[in-house]
């Protein structure tokens, strides 16, 4: 499937699925209880997500003293925002997955699988396209 049909599928399915499970909910234990039960995960989350947040920025920081390329841990950075988007976002199946990515084993083995399956890697260069070209070679100055 193409991303901009699947943001588009997403944009549409996701909001329609949020407001279904709150009236679902709204419905067993009430306007208010629901409400308040979505303003206390978007707080609770919050909390969790500067701690998550803080602990990853160490990560990162102690790779690069130890000289080497954090792209885990600063990947694990990305998903930390994303969750914290989730979050605040009202509903319950966003909070559900947002908390989900709050889980360390559960964000580090889906940064790993974004790393190494390639979805993140650059693939080679593009080709040049009529622009100047860098020729190898040895040279020797005639002038001398």
């Amino acid at each position: 499937m193409r991303p901009f049909t699947l943001l588009l599928v997403l944009f549409v399915t996701v909001p329609l699925v949020e407001i279904y499970v709150l009236v679902a909910v709204g419905s067993h234990i009430g306007a208010l209880a629901t409400v308040a039960l979505v303003v206390l995960t978007a707080v609770t989350g919050v909390a969790l997500l500067r701690l998550q947040g803080l602990a990853t920025l160490n990560r990162v920081q102690q790779a690069l003293e130890q000289g080497e390329l954090p792209a885990r841990p600063m990947l694990e950075g990305l998903l930390l925002l994303v969750a914290g988007a989730l979050l605040l976002t009202p509903g319950f199946v966003t909070d559900a997955v947002g908390f989900a990515l709050l889980v360390p084993a559960v964000r580090r083995s889906l940064a790993r699988h974004l790393l190494d399956g390639g979805w993140l890697r650059p693939g080679p260069p593009p080709p040049p396209v009529g622009g100047p070209r860098t020729l190898e070679g040895e040279y020797r100055r005639e002038d001398d």
